[in-house]
This record gives structure tokens, C-alpha cells and sequence, in this order.
């Protein structure tokens, strides 16, 4: 018995770039999308936001350009790695559909929500790239955003440390990590899981967030499944 019915799973780039730290990783790529498959399988609704840093991180890397065209290139990133995502899930027989924020028609549907959520009851994975479309914005808000609007159970944040942790694990080697915790205290502690918006926006909507280490691809099945990994932030 499943966990949850309907899921959202939030990508970083960097998630798909491997130890390289840039460009896509074929066969990372391919080790998360049979963990996808298996949760397809499982009956599980699932659908994915992917980020675009392996590519391009936005206002880091246009720090001497005007913010709206350099997030508007973090957008045409998460494309190119949505598109990726949609070839291997589709070599592994699995019906997927790339809606993006930005209309691209020759290569996407853009995104309407009444197609997603219908997509989604027929089996297919729906891949949500561009963000929400809006500079300013991140692909944290834009995973928080579609979560909300297609009234997913979970969001499933996949990221390359293993839970939340009262700092950074990488720096300080006193950092604790949390089991459970409430998006108050995120906010509170001013903890970076997620950007503010988008835990703001989860808060608001009673959205849970599961946050684990991508680093393992069954981590995917086993959070379905409602094993304990991770950090569940409620």
C-alpha cells in the first residue's frame, strides 16, 4: 500500500548533471527515471519540476546582466533538461508530456492545468519546466505552485544532502538533522530548504515536503512507499 496517491517531484539541475556538476549525466538521468517507472507502476500519479542550474544558475551566473534575462535563460535551461528527462522516461515505455510556462509549441503543451491533472489520471508522467514563467520567481515556488494547483499529496524534494539540518552539514560538523519539522520553524530559523515564497506558499496550502537525498534514486520508491528518509516538513 502506497503512501500517497499523487506526487510531485522537484529536480535540481545539478541532480541530473552527476559528478561532472554540469551539463546532464546520461546515466544519472536514466537512474532516477527507472526509479520513476517504478513508481508509475506502483500506481502512483507522479509529476516532475525540474530546476536548470547544471546549465545556468540565474542571477549567480548573470551577475552583470538585468535579472529578468538571466532568470528568463534559467527558464530555457529546465526546458532542455525536461526535454531530457521525457526522452528517457519515454525509452523506459513510460507516456510522458512536457508542459512548459513559456510557450515552445514545436517542442512542449504549455501549461494549462486542466490537461495536467488529466494527463496525470491516465498514467502519464507530466514534466513542468520554465518555472512559473515569471523572473524573480524560483523553481522551488514553481514546484510549490504546481503542487498546489494539482493537488498533489507530497512533494518529494530531491536534493543532493540527505534531510534538513539546523546548518549546513557540508560546513558546520555540528549541524543536526531533523526528522520532522514545521515550515514555521523553516521560516523562523531561516533554514535553506526551500527559497521563503515557496515555503510560504506550502505553509498556506498544507502541502507536506519531503526532503532526501537524491544521491540514492531508490530513495524515490522508498518515499512512496512511506518509509522513513529524510526530513517530512508539515
Amino acid at each position: 500500500m502506497v503512501a500517497y496517491k499523487r506526487v510531485l517531484l522537484k529536480l535540481s539541475g545539478e541532480a541530473l548533471s552527476g559528478k561532472e556538476g554540469h551539463g546532464i549525466d546520461p546515466d544519472v538521468v536514466g537512474r532516477i527515471c527507472d526509479q520513476v517507472k517504478k513508481v508509475i507502476e506502483m500506481g502512483v500519479e507522479v509529476s516532475i519540476v525540474v530546476g536548470g542550474g547544471n546549465f545556468w544558475r540565474g542571477a549567480r551566473n548573470g551577475h552583470k546582466m538585468e535579472r529578468t534575462t538571466a532568470d528568463y535563460m534559467g527558464m530555457l535551461a529546465t526546458a532542455m533538461n525536461g526535454l531530457a528527462l521525457q526522452d528517457a522516461l519515454e525509452a523506459r515505455g513510460i507516456f510522458t508530456r512536457l508542459q512548459t510556462a513559456i510557450e515552445m509549441r514545436e517542442i512542449a503543451e504549455p501549461y494549462i492545468k486542466r490537461k495536467a491533472i488529466k494527463h496525470l489520471g491516465r498514467g502519464r508522467v507530466v514534466i513542468f519546466a520554465c518555472g512559473t514563467g515569471h523572473p524573480f520567481f524560483s523553481t522551488d515556488t514553481a514546484a510549490a505552485l504546481r503542487a498546489a494547483e494539482t493537488e498533489s499529496d507530497v512533494i518529494l524534494f530531491a536534493k543532493t544532502i540527505d534531510g534538513v539540518y539546523s546548518a549546513d552539514p557540508k560546513i558546520d560538523k555540528n549541524a543536526i538533522k531533523y526528522d520532522k519539522i514545521s515550515y514555521l520553524d523553516i521560516l523562523n530559523q531561516d533554514l535553506k530548504v526551500m527559497d521563503s515564497t515557496a515555503t510560504s506558499l506550502c505553509k498556506d496550502n498544507n502541502i507536506p515536503l519531503l526532503v532526501f537525498d537524491i544521491n540514492d534514486p531508490e530513495n524515490i520508491v522508498k518515499a512512496v512507499n512511506g518509509e522513513r528518509i529524510g526530513t517530512i516538513v508539515k
